[in-house]
């Protein structure tokens, strides 16, 4: 279920899998790894920045092909 009240900027748990091509429990271990970061939202339903998950794309297609 995506959230009503995203701020801008800001994309849901769902979204930013399926930006980085990972499931949801891959995203919950980028943030136990400290890869990732919330930026609000609630336990539940987390919140990560545009900024950062765009940063771990281009980081992941720049690994990928070298």
């Amino acid at each position: 279920m995506e959230s009503q009240n995203l701020r801008p900027g800001h994309l849901t748990a769902h979204q930013t899998a399926r930006q980085l091509g990972i499931s949801l429990d891959g995203v919950r271990k980028l943030v136990q790894r400290g890869q990732l970061q919330r930026s609000g939202g609630t336990p539940r339903q987390p919140w990560y920045t545009v900024k950062d998950v765009t940063a771990l794309v281009i980081e992941r297609r720049t690994r990928n092909a070298a």
